[in-house]
């Protein structure tokens, strides 16, 4: 398959992806912290989102690992790593902490974009500045990683 096709596979695949999170109501934060607060008015509308999410994907996820390799070429690529490690636990909190408070994650808050309202775009370029301050911070953390191997060798 070529680049060009395995990059229109993707764009098709985010925009129904995003068509689906916006008819289930999904890219409305007050829902996602209605389905939060289980001690007050609970929404299950998101358990419900997500259980049909691993419904509608468990069967061809199956078949995929039945037959080696996706219908569209390539390679079927799983984790390799499988520890659980204190990054993975601390992004993973910061993560739940920060969806809890907003009730927004990457998705959606791309697909808020479109609401043209202020905050929606106030959280989106707070994540994309979190994200590039974690990749300066990333890459100076294996820079030194490596100078320290290359000492540690010599």
């Amino acid at each position: 398959m070529s680049k060009r096709a395995v990059n229109i596979t993707a764009l098709v695949s985010g925009m129904l992806f995003g068509l689906g999170l916006m008819l289930c109501g999904m890219v409305d934060p007050e829902r996602v912290l209605g389905f939060l607060d289980v001690t007050g008015h609970w929404d299950p509308t998101l358990l419900l989102v997500m259980g049909g999410a691993v419904a509608a994907s468990a069967l061809p996820i199956r078949l995929a690992m039945r037959r080696g390799r996706p219908l569209l070429g390539g390679m079927l690529e799983f984790p390799s790593q499988r520890a659980i490690t204190g990054r993975l636990v601390a992004g993973s909190v910061m993560f739940g902490v920060g969806w809890g408070l907003c009730g927004v994650c990457p998705g959606p808050a791309l697909l808020n974009l479109l609401s043209l309202r202020a905050d929606r775009w106030a959280f989106f370029a707070c994540m994309v500045a979190g994200m590039a301050l974690f990749d300066v911070w990333n890459r100076r953390g294996s820079a030194a990683s490596a100078a320290a191997a290359s000492r540690a060798r010599s």
